[in-house]
C-alpha cells in the first residue's frame, strides 16, 4: 500500500511550515534514515527522513511552498512491487488535506516551483530568477547578488548552497551591486511579510499577555567581585572565556534549586515542580527569537556552560536548532545589557512562570556602610505568573540569586 508523507511537526508551536527544499525527486529509491527534504518551522530551517523504504512516486507540494499545513499530504511513496498507476486514486481517498499551495503532478517537471514564493525577476534582463526562500534569505544577510550566481538545483534553481559557495568566492558574486532588501512605494513605506516564526512570536506573547497575570520584582546587584573573578578565571582559562551572562545562567540555575517553589510550570488543572533547573536562554537571531536550553545547568560547570551557551547560540544564528535544543525549559533568561539597556521588563513564555530580564552594568553611587562609593551594579527584574509563583516566592528566588552573584565564588563549586 503507498505510504503517505505527511508536513510533520517539528515544534510544540508549528502549525505549518514551508517545504524549503526535497533532496530526493520522482522516481528515487529511498531507503530508511535517508534525508528526504528540508522544511522550515518558527524556529530553524530542519531536515525530515525517510522512515519507510520505497520509490518516491510523487511529490505533492512543490519546493519553496509556504504555510503548508501540518499533517497535509506532501508526497507518496511506493513500496516495492507497487504500481504507480494507483497514485491518484490513493490520494482521491487518502483522507489526508491535501496542500492548496501547489502540487506537482506527475507530468511536471520534479521540484515544480512556486513563483509567489520562490521566484523573482531579474530587473536588469526581464527573465526569471529561480531561488529557494532559504537562498535568498542567506543570499540577503550576506549581501549577495543573487543574478550572478549559478544554480544547481533542479532546472537551475539557486539552492542555499549556491549561496554559500558565493559568499566563499566573493568574485563570483560582487559582479553587481546588492539589490536592496527594502523597496519602499510612493506611500513612503513598505509592507514586510511575516515568516513562521515572527507569527508564531507574535501569537503566543499576546495570549501571554492577556491570560497569565504578570506580576514583576526588581532587584540591583552589585558586579565588582564578579568581574574581578571573571577576570582571574578568564586569565587561567584554556580555550573560551567565561562571560558575565554565563555566571547568570549559574546564579539562576543554583537560585532555583534553592527555591524550587519558583522552579514551575502553569499546567491549568496543576502547578508542575522541575527537580532540574533547565534554563532557556533568549538569543537574538534575524526575524526573531530563540531560547535555547541549558539542560540541568545546577549540576554543570561554568566552563561547560559557557561552551553550550556558545554551540547553542550559534546553532540558533545558523537555523541548525534541533527541536530537543529548545523543547522545554523551566525558567528563562533574557539579558539586554550587551545592548546598553539599564532595566526592563520581559513577557513570560508560557508554560513556564518566570523569566528574568536583565540589565547592563554601570557605574552608580551607592551607600555601604553608612559611606558613599561607587560600585558596577545590574538591574535584574523577574516576571512571574502569579497563579503559580506568590510574590514571597518571587522575593526568595531573588535574593538568592542576588547573593550568588555577589558572592562568585560559590558559582564556581
Amino acid at each position: 500500500m503507498p505510504v503517505k508523507i505527511l508536513m510533520p511537526a517539528l515544534s510544540p508551536t508549528m502549525t505549518e511550515g514551508n517545504l524549503v527544499r526535497w533532496l530526493k525527486s520522482e522516481g528515487d529509491t529511498v531507503k530508511s534514515g535517508q534525508v528526504l527534504a528540508e522544511i522550515e518551522t518558527d524556529k530553524a530551517t530542519m531536515e525530515i527522513e525517510v522512515v519507510e523504504e520505497g520509490t518516491l512516486a510523487k511529490i505533492i507540494v512543490a519546493a519553496g511552498a509556504e504555510g503548508v499545513k501540518v499533517n497535509s499530504l506532501i508526497a507518496v511513496l511506493l513500496e516495492e512491487g507497487e504500481d504507480a498507476a494507483r497514485i491518484d486514486a490513493f490520494i482521491s481517498t487518502a483522507g489526508v488535506a491535501v496542500s492548496a499551495q501547489s502540487t506537482a503532478s506527475a507530468s511536471a517537471p520534479k521540484f515544480a516551483d512556486a513563483p509567489s514564493a520562490a521566484t523573482s525577476a531579474n530587473s536588469t534582463t526581464g527573465e526569471r530568477l529561480f531561488a529557494s526562500p532559504l537562498a535568498k534569505r542567506v543570499a540577503e544577510q550576506n549581501q549577495v547578488n543573487l543574478t550572478s550566481i549559478t544554480g544547481s538545483g533542479p532546472r537551475g534553481r539557486i539552492i542555499k548552497a549556491d549561496v554559500e559557495q558565493a559568499v566563499l568566492t566573493p568574485s563570483k558574486s560582487t559582479s553587481a551591486p546588492p539589490a536592496p532588501t527594502t523597496v519602499y512605494g510612493d506611500s513612503g513605506y513598505a509592507d514586510l511579510p511575516l515568516n513562521n516564526m515572527r507569527k508564531v512570536i507574535a501569537r503566543r506573547l499576546t495570549e501571554s499577555k492577556q491570560q497569565v497575570p504578570h506580576f514583576y520584582l526588581n532587584v540591583d546587584c552589585e558586579l565588582d567581585a564578579l568581574l574581578a573573578l571573571r577576570s582571574d578565571v578568564n586569565v587561567r582559562l584554556e580555550g573560551g572565556k567565561l562571560s558575565v551572562n554565563d555566571f547568570i545562567v549559574r546564579a539562576c540555575a543554583l537560585a532555583l534549586i534553592k527555591v524550587p517553589e519558583a522552579n514551575v510550570s502553569w499546567m491549568d488543572t496543576h502547578i508542575r515542580q522541575f527537580q532540574a533547573a533547565d534554563i532557556s536562554v533568549a538569543v537574538a537571531i534575524d526575524g526573531g527569537l530563540v531560547t535555547p536550553v541549558v539542560r540541568s545547568a545546577n549540576l554543570k560547570s561554568m566552563k561547560d556552560i559557557s561552551a553550550e551557551v556558545k554551540i547553542l547560540a550559534e546553532k540558533a544564528r545558523a537555523g541548525k536548532l534541533a527541536p530537543e535544543d529548545y523543547q522545554g525549559g523551566s525558567f528563562t533568561i533574557s539579558n539586554l545589557g550587551m545592548y546598553g539597556i539599564k532595566q526592563f521588563s520581559a513577557i513570560i513564555n508560557p508554560p513556564q512562570a518566570c523569566i528574568l530580564a536583565v540589565g547592563a552594568g554601570e557605574k552608580r553611587p551607592i551607600v555601604k556602610d553608612g559611606v558613599l562609593a561607587v560600585a558596577t551594579v545590574m538591574s535584574c527584574t523577574l516576571s512571574a505568573d502569579h497563579r503559580a509563583v506568590d510574590g514571597a516566592v518571587g522575593a526568595r528566588f531573588l535574593e538568592a540569586f542576588k547573593s550568588l552573584i555577589e558572592d562568585p565564588l560559590r558559582l564556581l563549586v
